[in-house]
């Protein structure tokens, strides 16, 4: 998905309708009476050639009270803010109405990229609501009929230079990983310290009130996200560029991820899959933890996740300046780190307070170690001395009398680490063995707590005769038999 459209406007004006043909489905409920669409719906739409995240929103209405009208306008607000494109829907047979002029100021203000939509504007009856549109100040207004799919294409020249524009981004912002790696450990991109141009990105993920915001505002030294005992505050992932002790990164903040079964308000939704890209996004991901409540099982889904997408992990223990009993919870702490998460091994675990700033060096120190660690190249001939040294102790086991032959081992990619083994029967290999080669060389590498891919390869069949029917080959025979002899 490249980027979310909202499609906002009054009650009734056909919202819903645009939605589900944009989704394909009827997943929203529509019907005549205004207001039956009361929370957000998230959709993965296709237009032509194009994908995108739509959002259909609560009927905006002049009420800002705690009313259900006021509460679903803020929701939809919410919403506003969160997707990078809004499409403002106004009914072309009903014209421009003071509510349609009020809130056309509102998304001035608040969204970057508006696009203006004319709905129900088949007939001539819709010709004066069309050309009133110009008044709202929003640009040309595009002429649709949700209900009989008029318009699309012109909904769609809107759409593409904005898709291309945020392709753009995301492959601007996407970190590069699994850079190939020569022989000699080599890669073409060669490992360097963040720069300007290219911070290091980090994304700050955990459960709901951890204290992440918290947490980055201390680090930025300025109150510059929203804070407070309540959990969920953050919505979505807020990405800032930062100078943290002389080093540039990029660092997301991300919404509180919970459980599915708990995650049931609508905009919670979009939050955890908005958390769930910044991970992507990063280089190095910070999973926070409460001091008092650690490893939850939401914490420990959080952590495998970022293990998946290959990226660096460092567990941070926030609300440390509140724990009493400070050496014996760190060596509880860290049993348990490496009991609950065996594919994190060795994974630096720092205790922090975001409330007091103790700590914060060590987590910096932690991050920029963890993104060296993700980048660490062996030569082959290193790995090959090693992978000798491994077989010596503990020799591959012998599936069915057959014994597994590891034959040479090199270092296919970088961030993170990708070795790739050759071996005769790879499929027998049983992933206890990959387990002890993998331990090692966090062990004997120094490459503690990052993702380490091992891939078993064969070498392929050496012998061209393997399969074919036995003959005696005609000079042979002739040699046997004689020039001139005849078979008898």
């Amino acid at each position: 998905m490249s980027f979310t459209l909202a499609i906002v406007g009054r009650p009734n004006v056909g919202k819903s309708t645009l939605f589900n043909r944009l989704v394909g489905k009827k997943l929203a409920l529509v019907d005549n009476q205004p207001g039956v669409t009361r929370d957000l719906r998230e959709g993965e739409a296709r237009l032509g050639d194009l994908r995108f995240t739509v959002i259909d929103t609560a009927g905006l209405e002049d009420a800002t009270d705690d009313s259900l009208q006021g509460r679903m306008r803020r929701l939809t607000e919410r919403a506003v803010d969160m997707a990078d494109v809004c499409l403002f829907m106004i009914d072309a047979r009903t014209g421009i109405t003071p509510t349609d002029m009020m809130f056309a100021e509102i998304l001035r203000k608040r969204s970057a990229h508006v696009i203006l939509a004319a709905n129900k504007g088949e007939g001539s009856a819709a010709d004066a609501g069309v050309i009133e549109a110009y008044s709202l100040g929003l640009g040309e207004p595009i002429r649709l009929s949700a209900e009989h799919g008029e318009g699309m294409n012109d909904l769609y020249s809107f759409l593409m230079p904005i898709d291309e524009k945020f392709a753009k981004a995301a492959e601007d912002t996407l970190p590069i990983t699994d850079i190939d790696v020569n022989e000699d450990g080599e890669s073409e991109e060669e490992y360097s310290l963040p720069t300007n141009e290219k911070p290091l990105q980090v994304a700050v993920v955990g459960r709901p009130n951890a204290g992440k915001s918290t947490l980055i505002n201390k680090i930025l030294g300025e109150e510059r996200l929203l804070t407070g005992p309540e959990a969920g505050i953050t919505r979505d992932a807020i990405s800032l560029r930062i100078m943290w002790n002389d080093t540039p990164m990029r660092i997301f903040d991300t919404a509180g991820m919970r459980k599915k079964a708990k995650v049931q308000d609508k905009v919670e939704k979009l939050s955890v899959s908005d958390g769930l890209r910044a991970v992507k996004f990063a280089e190095v991901v910070v999973v926070l933890l409460d001091a008092e409540i650690p490893f939850e099982q939401q914490d420990l889904r959080i952590a495998d996740l970022a293990e998946r997408e290959g990226r660096a992990v460092v567990v941070a223990v926030n609300k440390w300046d509140i724990e009493d009993s400070k050496q014996e919870k760190l060596r509880d702490l860290k049993e348990s780190f490496e009991r609950l998460l065996p594919q994190l091994r060795g994974a630096p675990l720092i205790t922090v307070s975001a409330k007091t700033g103790r700590g914060l060096d060590r987590l910096h120190d932690a991050i920029m170690r963890a993104h060296a660690v993700w980048n660490r190249r062996v030569p082959t001939a290193a790995l090959n001395r090693w992978l000798t040294g491994m077989l010596e102790q503990h020799p591959p086991p012998a599936p069915q009398g057959r014994r597994i032959k590891l034959r040479y081992m090199t270092q296919a990619k970088t961030r993170p680490p990708g070795f790739v083994v050759m071996c005769s029967h790879p499929d027998k290999m049983p992933d206890s063995y990959s387990r002890y080669l993998v331990n090692g060389l966090r062990q004997d590498f120094d490459m503690p707590g990052t993702p380490i891919r091992l891939m078993m390869r064969g070498q392929g069949d050496k012998n061209p005769y393997k399969g074919k029917k036995k003959s005696t080959p005609s000079r042979l025979r002739k040699h046997v038999h004689g020039r001139n002899s005849k078979p008898g």
